[in-house]
């Protein structure tokens, strides 16, 4: 398992800005590596660095961006979507925070977001295997897989995390993206 290991590694979407070396991944590779970084973990959200659509359908675009961080002994770690994963399953008390995440046009449409987030998961696993990746990392924020979750609610009745009351709430959700 060790010999699998690609790194160290940065998460660039951290540094990203709107000034180089930061605004391009020619760029920000170049940094990386000058640092003594042999991966990258690239964010699948950030058009500066990365066009989701076109990783999704191209693997000749792909084989650009392999080549573009090869260029300076830098691999691809992962494509991360942490973004548009957390998306894909948010309990309602939390829509308007997690809106945030989304492109506007979105905001106060928890169906239409959700759709959203699952096409882009979806296009995150398809470029990753045309990048020759074996996973994409994110985050789930709520129930990607079949559970049941027991939250206690505060006197509102919007779950909070604290110890089990007699005012509990049991969510049994299933993934949106089984169907994916």
């Amino acid at each position: 398992m060790t010999n699998s290991i690609k790194g160290p590694a940065l998460f660039l979407a951290q540094f990203l800005g709107d000034e180089a070396p930061f605004n391009s991944l020619a760029d920000i590779v170049e940094w990386a590596a000058g640092l003594g970084y042999k991966g990258v973990q690239i964010p699948s959200w950030d058009a500066r660095v990365f066009d989701l659509d076109k990783a999704a359908s191209s693997k000749s675009y792909c084989q650009e961006i392999i080549e573009t961080c090869a260029k300076h002994d830098v691999t691809i770690t992962e494509l991360s979507c942490h973004l548009q994963s957390q998306l894909v399953a948010v309990h309602p008390a939390y829509d308007t925070a997690f809106d945030a995440f989304a492109p506007e046009h979105l905001h106060g449409n928890p169906s239409a977001r959700q759709e959203w987030a699952v096409v882009q998961v979806t296009k995150v696993a398809q470029a990753s295997q045309n990048l020759g990746l074996s996973g994409a990392v994110g985050f789930d924020a709520g129930p990607v897989f079949i559970t049941v979750t027991v939250t206690p609610n505060d006197a509102n009745g919007i779950p909070c995390g604290s110890a089990v009351s007699d005012t509990t709430t049991i969510f049994i959700e299933a993934s949106p993206l089984a169907d994916a």
